[in-house]
């Protein structure tokens, strides 16, 4: 059986780096992203453990960064299965929608919405070639969204937006690229014990503990890397444009 290749995007830390042990358990190659010229060397000979991995640096929000994230991964792999856009940042400073600045909104933007806007069109573009030579070729694309696509944080305000429409980009490209058999899909994480929640753990401790998650427990990176394998290796189908959300139940309407 031929070895599925996927790009994950972030993946030197958080849900990201989760996400690549876990396609790497799974058997799938995986080019790794991060920021840095070079990957921390001890965080390479763990993933390299698991599978075949390289490394490849670069910031979604730069239109050549995501040319050279395609080109070396399919100079490593030869073809690209599985596209998961996670690489994302929070809203600098928590600042109230009142004093949110067009440079913060600016940034934000770059990263969580163009980012992967583009990157997907050049994976797209390479997956529909694919497509036209060999029929059973299926694809995915997997974006990681959160609940503040619908859930409101006043202070997060440019956060909120770029993943509302990450949350309208997925169900477009899930449209164009149905017919050519590449789902894409939407993973809607909660609260997630990562490096990004770290500066509001007291803050969600608290409300976690008084009944905001019905689960009563911190989301974990693994529980978000769990549902993009399912969709990765084509577990759940019939399903392109649908959103998994991985919250513990904190977004069941409640009275």
């Amino acid at each position: 059986m031929t070895q599925l290749s996927a790009l994950v995007t972030g993946s030197t830390r958080g849900i990201g780096l989760a996400t690549a042990h876990r396609l790497l358990a799974e058997g799938f190659n995986v080019a790794v992203n991060g920021r840095g010229e070079a990957p921390d060397p001890d965080l390479l000979d763990e993933l390299s453990g698991l599978g075949n991995a390289i490394y490849v640096s670069g910031n979604v929000g730069e239109p050549e960064d995501r040319r050279k994230l395609v080109t070396e991964t399919l100079a490593a792999f030869g073809r690209i299965d599985v596209l998961v856009n996670n690489a994302g940042m929070t809203s600098p400073g928590r600042r109230d929608i009142t004093e949110a600045s067009e440079q913060d909104l600016d940034r934000v933007l770059a990263v969580n919405l163009k980012g992967p806007f583009f990157l997907t069109q050049a994976v797209a573009r390479h997956m529909l070639k694919r497509g036209e030579s060999n029929p059973n070729f299926r694809g995915r694309i997997i974006n990681i969204s959160s609940i503040s696509s619908v859930v409101v944080s006043p202070d997060r305000a440019d956060y909120c937006v770029s993943k509302a429409g990450l949350s309208m980009l997925t169900q477009l490209w899930a449209v164009r690229l149905a017919a050519a058999g590449i789902g894409v899909y939407e993973v809607r994480p909660g609260i997630i014990r990562t490096d990004m929640t770290k500066p509001v753990a007291g803050k969600y401790d608290r409300l976690i503990n008084d009944g905001l998650v019905p689960e009563k427990r911190w989301g974990i990176p693994e529980d978000v890397a769990a549902a993009v394998a399912a969709l990765a290796d084509g577990r759940i189908t019939y399903a392109t444009g649908q959103v998994l959300t991985i919250d513990g139940g904190l977004t069941i309407p409640r009275l």
